[in-house]
């Protein structure tokens, strides 16, 4: 039984108009080596999950890809620089052997009901990503980070106030600062703190830290938590969403609290 009362953050910002704990799928749920691929999302659309997080790259001839790493080594069955090659050879890759490489606005069109929590892995993808937003009138379903907090500072000024943002990584100290009562300069408009558990082995979320985000409006999303237990103390905290590999454990954790929305 969960005794612990917590209170949740409700933002004014449309994208997060879901009752917290959000569930939100990391990288469609790449807990089968399927990551980013529109197999791994339409699985976690399936098990019922509205909230995706993923990652974009800009090809050569400015492509958005939804991928992680900067190059196709780690789990393609090609290799190179995302940013070095035209969107024509970075198509021709498979994920495991077997899945391609989606556009983000393929993703974008394949689920239409889908939140995106989008994080810019590199500069050469921010025009691309803020255009396509734009462009879309996407501002609803998606929330843009980065652990450049200068890139997402960028975005924010590019978009307006229509864009939801996570802190990076120096707004994140900022607010953990804060959470022991030390100055320290936080970019105003966030909607979200989106953090590890712990960071190089120092805790990061505590009740301090999350009550010290609620109290500037911020909510707070947790990544990457794949085991049931480290689920169950964090929304004992009040976390407000959690980021998992593991959809299906974190289906059954939110199923047996009550909490699956």
């Amino acid at each position: 039984m969960h005794t612990a009362a917590v209170t949740h953050v409700r933002t004014p910002h449309p994208y997060l108009d879901h009752p917290a704990p959000i569930p939100f799928a990391h990288r469609g749920g790449a807990a089968d080596g399927l990551e980013n691929t529109v197999t791994a999302f339409r699985r976690a659309s399936e098990a019922g999950y509205r909230y995706f997080e993923t990652d974009v790259h800009a090809t050569l001839d400015g492509k958005l890809v939804a991928f992680h790493d900067p190059t196709l080594d780690r789990v393609t069955d090609r290799a190179g620089r995302i940013a070095d090659l035209p969107w024509r050879e970075v198509s021709e890759a498979r994920v495991a052997g077997e899945e391609p490489l989606p556009l983000f606005e393929e993703l974008v069109d394949t689920f239409p009901d889908a939140r995106w929590n989008i994080d810019i892995k590199a500069e050469s993808a921010l025009h691309p990503l803020i255009n396509l937003i734009a462009r879309r009138g996407l501002w609803d379903r998606v929330c843009v980070g980065s652990f450049s907090e200068r890139r997402v500072a960028r975005a924010q000024r590019l978009a307006g106030p229509r864009l939801a943002t996570s802190y990076g990584v120096s707004g994140v100290l900022g607010l953990r600062l804060r959470s022991y009562a030390i100055p320290a300069a936080l970019r105003v408009g966030a909607v979200a703190a989106q953090v590890p558990e712990t960071q190089a082995g120092i805790r990061v979320v505590d009740r301090r830290f999350v009550e010290t985000a609620h109290a500037r409006g911020l909510q707070v999303h947790v990544w990457t938590v794949n085991e049931p237990q480290r689920m169950e103390a964090l929304l004992d905290l009040g976390v407000d969403g959690i980021m998992t590999d593991r959809i299906d454990i974190l289906r059954t954790v939110l199923d047996q609290r009550g909490a699956w929305a």
